[in-house]
């Protein structure tokens, strides 16, 4: 999967999270909720090896994802786009006041869900893109985590390379159903469009042997 850490946090405050693979992205994600301060709205990328955190911070609630770099920038972004608005609508002021956990019971079905879906479809961000909402993002530099966190503190980022592997068979699976389902509707058509053909050419041939038997009866 390209995202295969998310959590959404009220400041240090974990509200919910899910993992789609064994990594220590919770603890090094904990780290950048201390790290960064302030209320303003905010959108940060931070690399770490070949993995980027990726955080989006609107009204107070933060809503972070660890993805692969090969990821880029606005899919990833218009994935917490969508999740913070997903979150929101769920809960409302209830996020104010929610203890740590609170919503992860429910809301963690909905990350995994969500996680999957802008991992495996390349049409994911499609809306976000046509209505320009992720302009924004362009600006968006990625910087090397040793900008929020001491090198002395930061943990090493451990993700257990088997599931990133499944990820990819799953989508190859995926695109390969995909392949066999246009082939078998090509056929179809295909098909269709011969018996069309062969009946045009039966019908074509019995009038003409009609009209040869009618002839002479006409003639005399």
């Amino acid at each position: 999967m390209a995202i295969l850490y998310t959590l959404v946090a009220r400041g240090s405050v974990v509200l919910a999270e899910f993992s789609a693979t064994a990594t220590n992205a919770s603890a090094i994600s904990r780290q950048i909720l201390e790290k960064i301060t302030g209320d303003s709205d905010t959108h940060v990328s931070y690399s770490q090896d070949r993995y980027i955190f990726h955080v989006k911070r609107t009204d107070g609630l933060t809503v972070l994802c660890m993805a692969d770099e090969t990821a880029g920038r606005r899919m990833p972004f218009s994935f917490l786009e969508d999740i913070h608005q997903r979150f929101v609508r769920s809960y409302g002021r209830a996020v104010l006041s929610a203890q740590a956990y609170g919503m992860n019971d429910e809301f963690s079905r909905v990350l995994s869900q969500q996680m999957e879906y802008y991992s495996n479809d390349p049409n994911a961000d499609r809306i976000n893109r046509l209505k320009g909402e992720m302009s924004q993002v362009r600006n968006v530099m990625i910087e090397n985590i040793d900008k929020v966190l001491d090198r002395g503190d930061r943990l090493e980022l451990l993700v257990d390379k088997t599931a990133n592997m499944q990820g990819n068979t799953f989508r190859f699976r995926k695109q390969a159903r995909r392949f066999r389902s246009t082939v078998w509707w090509r056929n179809v058509k295909l098909t269709i469009a011969l018996i069309f053909l062969v009946l045009l050419v039966v019908y074509i041939v019995m009038a003409f042997v009609c009209h040869g038997l009618l002839l002479p009866t006409c003639l005399g």
